[in-house]
């Protein structure tokens, strides 16, 4: 189930994935809440708190999130992944090299300094 983090700042598409996620998932509540903020910002701050493993993810939710992707391409501006699967944060950094925008992981701790980077692009100071 993915659910919008309520904590957000207004600029920030943030949910949190748990247990099974599904298209459905993505099709009654991720595409239409990225879509308002886009309309409204012009640009995409994403973040996933990602607390579930992948392999969890249905065919037709990773299909959904490609789409997303490929349909927001040119108003990618920054997205975290929070997560403390090594191999989802080693992911998430190569992906950063491809992608337009910035991309970066976060360990699960970090959440408040992730929300805070998609924000205005700093981290907060420790």
């Amino acid at each position: 189930m993915i659910t919008i983090i309520p904590e957000a700042p207004e600029n920030v598409a943030a949910f949190s994935a748990t247990g099974e996620i599904t298209k459905e998932d993505f099709e009654n509540l991720v595409i239409p809440h990225v879509k308002q903020k886009v309309e409204q910002y012009n640009e995409l701050n994403y973040l996933l708190y990602l607390d579930t493993d992948l392999d969890k993810f249905t065919m037709g939710a990773w299909m959904q999130d490609v789409l997303l992707g490929l349909k927001n391409l040119t108003n990618w501006n920054r997205a975290a992944i929070v997560t403390d699967k090594e191999g989802v944060q080693k992911f998430t950094d190569i992906f950063s090299v491809v992608m337009p925008g910035e991309f970066k992981s976060f360990p699960k701790e970090n959440l408040y300094n992730a929300l805070y980077w998609c924000k205005n692009g700093d981290e907060v100071e420790a």
